[in-house]
C-alpha cells in the first residue's frame, strides 16, 4: 500500500506557494551516515546500487533521521556508463577512473546504446520498491550531464582543469558532437526510464560544466541540454539542473525548458532573481558552513531563506553536497529549522 505523499518539494519546484520551504540535501544518502559507513565496510558503491533492499534503505535514511521532503536516488552519475561500453572503477579517494578513455571518433563509435530494463535493471527496482511501498515523500531520479560525464570519459578520471576534454572538444568537433549525441540518447533513455518506474522528480548533474566560458558553452553544450530537456518535459515531472562554479552560466540555462536551476553558493538568490531568473530556484548554503557553529549556520541559513521566499518556487538545499565530516544531527537540526522559520514567516 502506497504511502500518502507529501508535496511540498513538487509544488516548489513548480513555483507554487507552499506553507512551508521544502528541504533535501545533496548527498544527503551515505557519506556522513554512520549506518552508511558500516555498509560501506562491507560493499562497495556499486555493489550496494545493485541491491535493491539495500539502496532503498540508503536512500530512505536521510528522509527518515533529518525530515527532508525529498529523496535522491542513491548512485552513481556513473552507473548508466558500463552498459555502453565504458570501462570504469570508483576507487576509493579517488572517484571515478576510467581505463578505456575516449581519444578518437573511432572511440566514441564503439560506444554503444543502454537497454536500462536488461542494464540497470537493480536501478529500476529500486525506484520501484522505494515509491510503491517505503517512501513518503517525492523520489527524485538523475543524471549526469553530457559534458560531465564527456570529462570523465575523456581525461580517464577526475580533473582539475579539463584540458583534455577542453583540448578534445576544440580539435575534434566532429567526434565530440558525436558524443554529445550519444550520451544525449543515453540520458534521455535512462532518465524516462527512471521517470516510468516512479521517480518523481529529475535532477540533471552538470557538475564541471562551469569550465566553460559563455561562447563555448553556447556552441558546444546547450543545443545538448536543448534537445535533452525538451524530451524529457514530455514526462511531466519537474526537471532540476544544477552545476558548481558555474553562475556565469545561468542565463544560458534559464533559456532551457528546465523548471528549477540549483545553484551554488558563489550566486546570491537574489542576484539571480535580478538577473531575469524567472524558474524556481534550489540552493545554496556553502556546505563547507555544516561544519561551523550551530549559531553561524543559522545565521546564513536564515539569510538565504529570506532571498529565496521573496518569490513563490524556492527548495532550500546546499550549494553542493553533504562532507563526509558533517554531523548528521546538524542536518537534522538545519531540516527543522527551515521548516519552522519558514513556516512561521509565510504565516505571518
Amino acid at each position: 500500500m502506497k504511502k500518502q505523499i507529501n508535496d511540498t518539494f513538487l509544488k516548489a519546484a513548480r513555483g507554487e506557494q507552499t506553507e512551508h520551504v521544502p528541504v533535501w540535501f545533496m548527498r544527503q544518502a551515505g557519506r556522513s551516515q554512520p549506518e552508511y559507513r558500516e555498509i560501506k565496510q562491507k560493499y562497495s558503491l556499486f555493489e550496494i546500487t545493485h541491491q535493491p533492499e539495500l539502496c532503498a534503505y540508503v536512500t530512505r535514511l536521510p528522509v527518515e533521521q533529518y525530515g527532508v521532503d525529498a529523496a535522491i536516488l542513491y548512485k552513481d552519475i556513473m552507473t548508466p556508463l558500463p552498459a555502453i561500453g565504458v570501462d570504469v572503477e570508483i576507487k576509493s579517494g579517488i572517484g571515478p577512473v576510467i581505463s578505456n578513455p575516449i581519444t578518437s571518433l573511432a572511440d566514441v563509435e564503439k560506444l554503444g546504446e543502454i537497454h536500462p530494463e536488461k542494464d540497470v535493471p537493480y536501478v529500476l527496482d529500486t525506484i520501484k520498491l522505494l515509491t510503491e511501498e517505503q517512501l513518503s515523500v517525492p523520489l527524485i531520479g538523475f543524471s549526469g550531464a553530457p559534458f560531465t560525464l564527456a570529462s570523465y570519459m575523456i581525461e580517464g578520471g577526475p580533473s582539475k582543469n579539463y584540458t583534455k576534454t577542453k583540448a578534445f572538444m576544440f580539435a575534434e568537433p566532429k567526434a565530440w558532437f558525436a558524443l554529445m549525441d550519444k550520451l544525449a540518447e543515453v540520458t534521455i533513455t535512462y532518465i524516462k526510464s527512471q521517470i516510468k518506474a516512479g521517480a518523481k522528480a529529475v535532477q540533471i548533474f552538470d557538475s564541471w560544466v562551469g569550465a566553460l566560458n559563455v561562447e563555448d558553452y553556447r556552441y558546444y553544450i546547450k543545443p545538448t541540454m536543448n534537445r535533452i530537456f525538451s524530451s524529457l518535459k514530455e514526462e511531466n515531472v519537474p526537471l532540476i539542473l544544477y552545476g558548481v562554479g558555474a553562475s556565469h552560466l545561468v542565463l544560458e540555462w534559464n533559456d532551457l525548458p528546465v523548471d528549477v536551476l540549483g545553484l551554488d553558493w558563489r550566486l546570491p538568490i537574489r542576484e539571480a532573481r535580478s538577473l531575469g531568473i524567472a524558474k524556481s530556484i534550489q540552493g545554496n548554503l556553502d556546505p563547507a558552513l555544516l561544519l561551523a557553529p550551530w549559531d553561524m549556520i543559522e545565521e546564513k541559513a536564515k539569510a538565504i531563506l529570506d532571498q529565496g521566499m521573496e518569490k513563490p518556487g524556492y527548495i532550500f538545499n546546499l550549494g553542493h553536497g553533504v562532507f563526509p565530516q558533517v554531523n548528521p544531527e546538524t542536518l537534522k537540526k538545519l531540516t527543522a529549522f527551515v521548516h519552522e522559520y519558514s513556516a512561521e514567516k509565510r504565516s505571518r
